[in-house]
């Protein structure tokens, strides 16, 4: 049995076991299903474990054999310039969707406030984390300059160990043979080639990960806060859906011109992963891997792009952000006019780039969106704790969606490098002929 297919049934019975529990109120089962997350959450930190080894080899020894600096520099400015587009196009369908569907009107008070008793202690601490960790835009861009590598490879801020890794294998490029620039080189694969061999052995224990973690969301949560937000989870779930529909597949066929049917069979195993985990970083070993192995992505294009997309590319994230701000608002103070609407898009776009690829991250940046969007003396926490209790099951949605985007846009750049995908879409007899 495929990878792929033991995943999918152990986050069906996860799903299951976990909605038995809690719907008809096992408690054994309940405590147990809990009780087993560690399990999940050690697999989770197992592949952690590979990402900074991972990244920093791969970027170095893909810097390093692209050979142009040009192309470096070419690669580089493609691959910000898609994050950011796609990024602002999922800003503006969550905005559309909060605009026509109006969720914040289609909740009753007695549901509000049984959000607000049950969840305003938590919202208020992940207000405050995200008040300690805010920055301005200068001090973002500085602080993506490492003063000191060893201390951003400890701490595992993605960012910096990019720039750091791009670099240093830039300069590693230039050195010639007989000062050690091949040595070097031979070096970083080496910590590649063993970094994606232990991703293999890790992943063979995924399906038992995805079962606890699965189980242990389901257990602790059921249907019940689901059910009283229900048409908020349902435009942020069907933003995720359009913006995948619309803007990744237009971005496949037209762009990338690939087989889209075929595309989406042989990446659907890291969505899986990433629904699981909610975590880009976990999930990127992952995604390196089925580029290059199930795509045909160049080992050049995949370490410099989805590395970045990890750090910067938060689509999901991004179109809940807008919707779970336009959401607060309704609730809270009523609609937002254009001007601060136009002001989400901005801050979303820019906030995302910051955001840690690790679970529920989205409700720190969240506050700084909320913070810019809200009039003065509206408590941020406030509006948060309607939405808290469903945010690890978005999150698991959002990441999902954040993960296809990077392939998607990996997949575009190679094409656009004139890289030949293993799933170039079948042509037409005409061109087939003309071609011969």
């Amino acid at each position: 049995m495929k990878l792929h297919t033991q995943i999918s049934i152990a986050l069906v019975a996860g799903a299951l076991a976990g909605l038995a529990s809690n719907y008809f109120g096992i408690g054994w089962l309940q405590s147990t299903l809990v009780a087993i997350e560690p399990i999940g959450t050690a697999w989770i930190d197992l592949i952690t474990m590979v990402v900074v080894p991972l990244v920093v080899a791969s970027l170095v020894v893909g810097t390093a054999s692209l050979g142009d600096m040009t192309k470096l520099g070419r690669l580089g400015g493609k691959t910000v310039a898609f994050y950011l587009v796609t990024t602002a196009i999922a800003v503006t369908i969550g905005l559309v969707l909060s605009n026509v569907i109006v969720p914040g009107g289609r909740i009753d008070p007695a549901t509000l406030e049984s959000l607000r008793n049950a969840y305003m202690d938590e919202s208020a601490q992940q207000v405050q984390t995200a008040q300690a960790q805010d920055t301005g835009i200068v001090d973002m861009l500085l602080g993506m300059i490492p003063r000191n590598p060893v201390a951003a490879l400890t701490e595992m801020r993605m960012l910096p160990i990019i720039i750091f890794s791009i670099f240093l294998g830039a300069a590693v490029s230039v050195l010639p043979e007989d000062t050690g620039g091949s040595t070097v080189i031979s070096f970083f694969d080496g910590i590649n080639e063993a970094s994606m061999k232990m991703v293999h052995w890790i992943m063979k224990l995924a399906p038992y990960a995805v079962f606890a973690l699965i189980a242990a969301v389901v257990a602790q949560f059921g249907l019940e806060v689901l059910q009283s937000l229900l048409v908020y989870c349902a435009v942020v779930i069907g933003g995720l859906v359009l913006h995948l529909l619309i803007t990744y597949t237009s971005a496949l066929k037209f762009l990338a011109k690939v087989d889209l049917s075929e595309w989406f069979k042989r990446i659907r195993e890291v969505p899986l992963i990433a629904f699981s985990t909610s975590s880009s970083n976990a999930t990127l070993p992952v995604t390196m891997e089925t580029a290059e192995e199930e795509l045909g992505v160049s080992r050049e294009s995949s370490s410099f792009v989805l590395p970045l997309g990890a750090t910067i590319n938060m689509d999901g994230t991004a179109l809940y952000q807008a919707v779970a701000t336009m959401f607060i608002a309704q609730v809270l103070v009523g609609q937002l006019a254009l001007t601060a609407q136009i002001g989400i898009v901005l801050t979303a776009t820019l906030a995302s780039i910051g955001a840690a690829g690790v679970p529920s991250a989205g409700i720190i940046i969240l506050v700084i969106v909320l913070t810019q969007a809200l009039p003065a003396g509206v408590d941020p926490a406030a509006g948060i704790a309607l939405i808290f209790g469903v945010d690890r099951i978005l999150d698991m949605c959002r990441t999902a969606l954040n993960v296809t985007g990077d392939l998607t846009a990996v997949s575009v750049i190679a094409v656009s490098e004139n890289e030949t995908l293993t799933v170039d879409a079948p042509r037409k007899p005409s061109e087939a002929r003309s071609a011969a």
